[in-house]
Order: structure tokens, then sequence, then C-alpha cells
């Protein structure tokens, strides 16, 4: 038993079960209650054995637990003297509710640590060979929410559309069109585009095309969230590299 409640934010990477980090593995073997968001892979509950297991994520608009709930459930476990691990997606702090949850708990009283996750953000494109920075096509990257809280399209997108970095668009989906269309009010028709859905899981799904073009593509392969839009010149360094491959298998079987 704990002297004290402790509560560790903890990131579960991007979908893949092996893409953990080991600290985060020891975490949650050492809880005694594991709040869980809807997109992490629920293998991970396995690192979990003896502890409570609540769900407390978000699907299709529908909430299981409202924030403030989630934080009653935090104040109310860590009171008891437990350690309660809550284990988010991707990185907790890549829009993300850790840092505010580790707020709540530290004004409580409550000993509060975080654990870094691997982002979506990163992984999800490097999974399907797109850098978000290569030298001569891109200097830096943004990497946006495409709605907020307000569920209103992000001003920062109009600013990134205007740049020479690869931009990472998370919860874009429906707001594709407008994004589609910042891009093309600067010149940008041509800029190559990614759609990867359910990144690094077996139901990944990839759209490739430019801003013209990707709209359409998304339609026909029915891409929709949870997915992350790319769209930058580093786009063709996977269609670069696929094309070298190919070209070696051919080569290979041939001799």
């Amino acid at each position: 038993m704990l002297k004290k409640g402790k509560l560790t934010v903890v990131g579960a990477g991007p979908g893949d079960a092996e893409l953990i980090t080991l600290k985060a593995i020891k975490a949650l073997q050492s809880a005694d209650v594991v709040l869980y968001d809807a997109l992490i892979n629920t293998e991970l509950l396995n690192y979990a054995p003896n502890a409570e297991k609540i769900f407390v994520g978000k699907r299709k608009g529908c909430y299981s637990y409202q924030q403030e709930q989630i934080n009653e459930l935090i104040l109310q476990r860590g009171q008891l003297r437990k350690h309660v691990v809550r284990l988010k997606g991707g990185d907790s702090f890549v829009f993300g509710r850790g840092a505010e949850e580790m707020q709540y708990a530290a004004e409580y009283g409550i000993d509060v640590a975080v654990v870094p996750g691997i982002s979506s953000s990163l992984s999800v494109p490097a999974n399907q060979h797109i850098p978000v920075t290569k030298r001569g096509f891109s200097e830096s990257f943004w990497v946006i929410t495409g709605t907020t809280k307000e569920h209103k399209l992000s001003n920062d997108i109009a600013l990134a559309a205007k740049s020479s970095a690869t931009i990472v668009i998370l919860m874009g989906m429906s707001k594709l069109t407008e994004i589609m269309a910042l891009f093309k009010g600067e010149g940008k028709s041509e800029t190559p585009v990614a759609i990867i859905q359910e990144g690094t899981t077996e139901r990944e799904k990839i759209g490739i095309g430019t801003v013209a073009s990707i709209e359409s593509k998304a339609r026909e392969q029915q891409l929709s969230n949870p997915a992350i839009i790319i769209i930058g010149e580093v786009v063709h360094h996977r269609t670069q590299l696929l094309a070298l491959k190919n070209k070696h298998a051919q080569e290979s079987i041939l001799v």
C-alpha cells in the first residue's frame, strides 16, 4: 500500500502493442487502477492483471465519462492510497488532457508522474515510410489539431498553409474540405497529401493524393477517423522508397 495515492499518466503509443515503452509497462504492472481511453490497444491491459480497469474513453462522440467524472475517479482512488494509471493513446501531452489531470490530482496532494508515449503524429507517418522532415524537402513540421474544443477549424492551419513545413493534422477528417481549401488558396493544389487511418494497427488504411485530389481518394477508400493527415513534399518519399523496393524485388526474380 502506498503512503499516499499516486497518479501516473502513461502514453500508450499509436496502436501497435509493441510500440509501448518499457517504463510504461512497469507502470501498468504496479497499477491498482487503470483508467483507459478508446484509442489504446486493449492488449496492453494484460500488463496489469490485478488492477481495476475502467474504460473512460469516447467513441463516435459519446462519452462514457465526462472529464469532471474522470478527475473524480482519479481523486477517489488516489485518496484510497492507490496507484492510478491513466492510459492514453499516443503521447498524453500531445492533444491529450494528461497535463490537466496531473494538475488536478496534485492540487489534492496526490503524487503525480508521467511516462511519455510514442506520438501518433510522428510514428504513424513513419510506419508508412513518410518522414516528417527530410533534407531538401522540409526543415520543420507542424502538428495541429484539426478541430478545436469549440468544434471549429484551428486558426493555426491557415498559418501553416503559408509555410513550407510538413503539416501533420490530427482529428481533422471532419474538416477535410475546409483544410484543403486553405491550401488551395495558397496555390498548393499539387502538394502531396497522405491520410492514414488507424495507423500501426491491423486495420490500417492509407490514401495518397494531392491537395486537389485527396477528398475524392478519401471517399473512394472510405477513410475516416481516427486518421492522421500529412501534407507536404515528404509524402513523395514513400512513393520513391516503394518504387526502389519493387525494382530490386523484380531484379532478384530475374536473377
